[in-house]
C-alpha cells in the first residue's frame, strides 16, 4: 500500500482562536502528518505589511507544501485541489470573511449562499481539512455596524463548520483546548490526546444551548 492511499481519507478539523493564539501554527504542525499538502490562502497582498506578513508565512510552511491564493473563490479551490492532494489547509476563514464583505458595495453579500457553499464543499471532499479561523464572539460589542455585521458573519459560519467537522480545537495562549473530538487524535508533540466529549453549552452554562 502507497504512503499516499494511507494517509487519505475524509476529515474535517477546525481550529480556532484569539490573535496570536498560535491556531495557524497547530494546523500547520497537523498537516505535516502528511505527504502531499496545499496550503489555500485567503489574504490578498493589499499592501506593504500585508506583503511582508505573507511572505513570512509562506517562509515558515514547509517547502514541499503547494500554495493557492483564494480570497474569493474558496468553496470552488477546495473542491478542486483535494483531487490531487493528501490534505488541505485552509488558513483562514476570517480574512475570506472580510473578503466577501468588501464586495459590499459591487453588490450584496448573500452570507447563507457563501456558509451553504462552503459548507458544502467541505463535506463533499474526501481528503483531511484543517480549517483555521477567529473566535470573535468572546470581545466587545463592535460600536459600527459593519463590526457587528462581521462578527455575526463569520460567528455564524464558525458555527456551521464546527457543527460538520469532526474535531473542533480551541487555541489559548498557543495551547490547545479540545473541545469537540469525533475519534482519538495525535496532537503535534506525538502525545495521545483522550477522547473529549462536546463542551454541553446548556448545563455548563446554564444557558440555552445555540445562544
Amino acid at each position: 500500500m502507497s504512503s499516499r492511499s494511507q494517509t487519505r481519507g475524509k476529515s474535517l478539523t477546525l481550529v480556532l482562536g484569539g490573535a496570536q493564539s498560535g491556531k495557524s501554527y497547530y494546523a500547520q504542525r497537523l498537516a505535516t502528518e502528511f505527504q502531499v499538502v496545499t496550503f489555500i490562502a485567503t489574504a490578498q497582498a493589499s499592501d506593504g505589511e500585508m506583503r511582508e506578513k505573507i511572505a513570512r508565512h509562506r517562509a515558515e510552511r514547509p517547502a514541499g507544501w503547494r500554495t493557492i491564493e483564494a480570497p474569493f473563490d474558496l468553496s470552488a479551490r477546495i473542491r478542486s485541489e483535494s483531487r490531487d492532494a493528501d490534505a488541505l489547509v485552509v488558513d483562514c476563514l476570517t480574512v475570506y470573511v472580510s473578503n466577501l464583505m468588501s464586495r459590499r458595495k459591487r453588490g450584496s453579500c448573500n452570507q447563507k449562499h457563501h456558509i451553504d457553499n462552503l459548507c458544502g464543499a467541505l463535506q463533499e471532499v474526501s481528503i483531511p481539512v484543517i480549517v483555521v479561523s477567529n473566535e470573535v464572539g468572546s470581545g466587545v460589542v463592535p460600536p459600527y455596524r459593519s463590526g457587528r455585521v462581521f462578527r455575526d458573519f463569520l460567528g455564524q459560519m464558525n458555527r456551521r463548520v464546527a457543527e460538520i467537522a469532526g474535531t473542533v480545537v480551541l487555541m489559548i495562549a498557543g495551547l490547545p483546548l479540545i473541545v469537540k473530538s469525533a475519534q482519538l487524535m495525535k496532537s503535534p508533540a506525538g502525545t495521545r490526546i483522550a477522547d473529549a466529549t462536546m463542551i454541553d453549552v446548556q448545563s455548563a452554562n446554564g444557558v440555552r444551548k445555540g445562544n
